[in-house]
């Protein structure tokens, strides 16, 4: 089945992700432009290289047809060829993926306190928002410890990882709508990533209701060996939870136990104080 939809995602100003359908019947909708943005929604984490046959396949378009629109992708500086003859998103997305968190100020809200909090801790501190099965980094201050490398994973601003074996992405989904929650796990495929990961939909289901109770989820060793990290919520003005702030760290610098018990106070007040900055009211401080 193609893959093609006629739908768009747009992040809104309290940072949520917002589906928006268009009327297929609207004359001034351009099938060509929805055809050239499913190109670019074919790559992944999991295939971030592809060739024309690939992406011909998946969108269930001809291949001389999805070379016409690779072609124009690559001039236009959204898609890079590669030695191989196959290809990969070029720099112009990752522009348009930062301009879009820029506008939304989240990140301008929390960058002082996520720097703040790397200072206070020497620990990585990141902070993310979730985009379907996916979490998206919006921000990331990188620890300068001895160590920090082997926990880099290469992440950045705009990178993404799958959001069930990552502190972050657990607590964005045990916040989820029960409905959107129940569909994004269906669609799931939970592979082992470290030695940890949890690879049984019941069981992540359990785990998402323990981080809904706690209001804080710990990733150990989950997403990869030696990597532990706690995360708490950001919330908006309309108390719905809108991000997660995290801090991560490799298990030669400290314990899991250790990066719960001394260092989880701080991060969640760190998770509060932008909170804060973005309107929203715990219900004691109300006038």
């Amino acid at each position: 089945m193609p893959r093609t939809s006629s739908h768009t995602d747009r992040l809104n100003a309290d940072g949520e992700w917002v589906r928006s359908v268009p009327s297929l019947r609207e004359p001034r909708y351009s099938q060509s432009l929805e055809r050239g943005l499913a190109i670019l929604g074919c790559f992944t984490p999991e295939r971030p290289i592809l060739g024309i046959a690939d992406i011909a396949d998946e969108l269930g378009m001809s291949r001389s047809t999805t070379h016409r629109y690779v072609i124009t992708l690559v001039a236009l500086g959204y898609l890079e060829q590669g030695a191989s003859r196959k290809y990969r998103l070029g720099l112009r997305v990752t522009d348009l993926g930062m301009s879009a968190l820029n506008s939304t100020g989240l990140r301008e809200h929390s960058r002082p306190y996520l720097e703040e909090l790397r200072q206070r801790t020497s620990y990585t501190v990141n902070l993310a928002v979730l985009d379907g099965p996916e979490i998206l980094y919006v921000d990331r201050a990188r620890s300068f410890r001895r160590g920090q490398s082997k926990i880099d994973l290469g992440l950045a601003p705009g990178s993404r990882l799958p959001a069930y074996c990552t502190s972050m992405g657990k607590l964005l989904l045990a916040y989820l709508p029960e409905h959107e929650q129940r569909n994004l796990l269906a669609d799931m495929k939970l592979s082992k990533r470290g030695p940890n990961t949890i690879t049984s939909k019941k069981s992540l289901r359990d785990e998402l209701d323990h981080v809904r109770e706690e209001s804080f989820a710990v990733n150990d060793q989950e997403l990869a060996t030696g990597l532990h990290s706690i995360s708490a919520p950001v919330r908006s003005e309309s108390r719905e939870v809108v991000a997660a702030v995290n801090m991560a760290a490799h298990s030669s610098m400290i314990s899991l136990e250790e990066l719960v018990d001394h260092l989880g106070p701080h991060l969640v007040s760190t998770a509060d104080r932008i909170s804060a900055r973005l309107g929203y009211r715990r219900d004691d401080e109300k006038d």
